[in-house]
């Protein structure tokens, strides 16, 4: 796995993210708010013996220090500070660099009592220090503070800045780390890495989830200035590519691992995108168990391609001009009992070269390759091969099962389109909701113009250009 495919991840799964975070972050700040505040005052103080020519040594400075966190100096300064039972109070000592000062630390959970013990504890170690100072032979120790102490500003212990810091690490740390278990434990496709994992073959686009899949379906056509319309533009422009390195023929079966993942969706807008290039595109369909392509676009589905294949029509009897456009639909026509058998046919093979050679562009809508064998038959007579993922729905099991069914015929796929990716409430481009140089009038007429009739083309095969209805 690359860094690309974990920065993948963690974009598509952000929200795991940001729950893992904000539940450390709000673990951290309650404990944080339930720790006992405790203030840390320091008092350097210089020691000296009243002894002729006798200078305090690093053992009886080490001693002194050590006598600092005992009941013989502690309690007496309870005592003197006349502090309640259960007021916590610590002391401890250390020799300076030089070994001539000694640092008294106070801690307590009042900062006043901090100070006023690291101030009081000198003298206190100076009161008994004698009798533990064995070669001062009676002599009496002194004390001078250096450096008194004061009562300090803010608490030593909870840092709230360092326990903020490691919340958000720790934080982070476990959403990493859940992101990731949920990743390789989830057995739906939802980014590039999943594709990437099974297929080195390229992702050729990105689609957003289409909201409204009964007024905005043919997004291309009633709203060509969305980002949803600019994306299967993207494809369109991305397959001209793959189009060099396939072939040239011009020419794609749209299909999807398994039923329901939005193929036929795909194939109309992209022969719409193309069709808007003033390019002759013809979209043919080829999902003969369960054909769609007529009820989407609002075509006669009677007759089609089944029409042609047994010989009962021309194909320029049956195939239908899309309102204005360039673009041209051969339906399936009636459901046969044998669709295999038409589709690897010699007459579908006679049929579609006269098609390629015909039209600019040929797209065709098969049946889901997970089930059935059709799409591999059509494959053989076109360019290449589209394979349509929905993130979310398709799993991996059955995309890898569709991918190891295509290599065991020697069919690849040419690239892949992520589908039905959330994209957000809007698919506008530019600034306002209507998008930049929208019109609305437009956009409504076309949606009016949804209702009429298409016009049926009568168009020999073969000739350039298209005959009057």
């Amino acid at each position: 796995m690359q860094l690309r495919d974990v920065r993948d991840i963690l974009c598509a799964r952000w929200k795991t993210l940001l729950v893992c975070l904000l539940l450390v972050l709000g673990a951290t700040a309650a404990v944080t708010a339930n720790t006992t505040p405790d203030y840390e005052a320091r008092a350097r103080v210089f020691f000296t013996s009243d002894v002729k020519g006798y200078m305090l040594t690093q053992s009886d400075l080490g001693t002194f220090t050590e006598l600092l966190g005992t009941p013989l100096i502690v309690n007496p300064i309870r005592e003197q500070l006349e502090l309640a039972p259960g007021t916590t109070l610590g002391l401890r000592g250390s020799l300076s660099a030089n070994g001539s000062f000694v640092d008294i630390i106070a801690h307590s959970t009042d900062p006043r009592v901090a100070a006023d013990a690291a101030n009081a504890a000198g003298p206190a170690v100076a009161a008994v220090g004698s009798k533990f100072a064995k070669s001062l032979g009676g002599g009496t120790v002194s004390v001078t503070t250096v450096m008194p102490a004061s009562p300090p500003a803010t608490p030593t212990t909870p840092d709230v800045t360092r326990n903020a810091l490691v919340g958000v690490l720790a934080g982070l740390g476990l959403g990493v780390g859940v992101v990731l278990l949920r990743h390789f434990l989830d057995s739906k496709v939802r980014t590039d890495a999943d594709l990437r994992a099974v297929s080195p073959r390229p992702i050729l686009a990105h689609l957003r989830k289409i909201r409204d899949m009964t007024a905005d379906r043919l997004v291309v056509e009633t709203d060509p200035h969305s980002l949803a319309a600019e994306e299967f533009r993207r494809l369109r422009t991305n397959l001209q590519f793959v189009d060099v390195t396939t072939g040239g023929k011009h020419s794609f079966v749209v299909t999807s691992p398994m039923a329901g993942e939005g193929k036929t969706t795909v194939a109309a807008n992209l022969a719409l995108a193309v069709a808007s290039t003033d390019t002759r595109v013809l979209l043919v369909d080829g999902d003969l168990r369960n054909p769609s392509v007529a009820d989407t676009l609002g075509l006669e589905g009677g007759a089609g391609l089944t029409t042609i294949l047994l010989g009962r029509a021309a194909p320029s009897d049956v195939i239908q001009q899309w309102r204005d456009t360039s673009l041209y639909v051969l339906t399936a026509g009636e459901v046969p009992p044998n669709p295999s058998e038409l589709l690897g046919s010699a007459a579908m093979k006679s049929l579609m070269s006269s098609l390629l050679d015909a039209y600019d562009f040929v797209i065709v809508d098969s049946p889901p390759v997970g089930p059935v064998i059709d799409p591999v038959l059509i494959n053989r007579l076109v360019g290449g091969m589209l394979l349509v993922v929905t993130a979310g729905q398709t799993t991996k099991r059955d995309l890898g099962a569709a991918l190891r069914a295509l290599d065991t015929v020697d069919s690849e796929v040419a690239g892949f389109a992520l589908n039905q990716l959330e994209g957000g409430g809007t698919y506008y481009a530019y600034g306002s909701k209507e998008g930049y140089g929208h019109n609305q009038g437009l956009a409504a007429k076309r949606r009016t113009r949804r209702g009429t009739p298409a016009r049926r083309v009568r168009r020999p095969v073969g000739t350039d250009a298209p005959a009057g209805p």
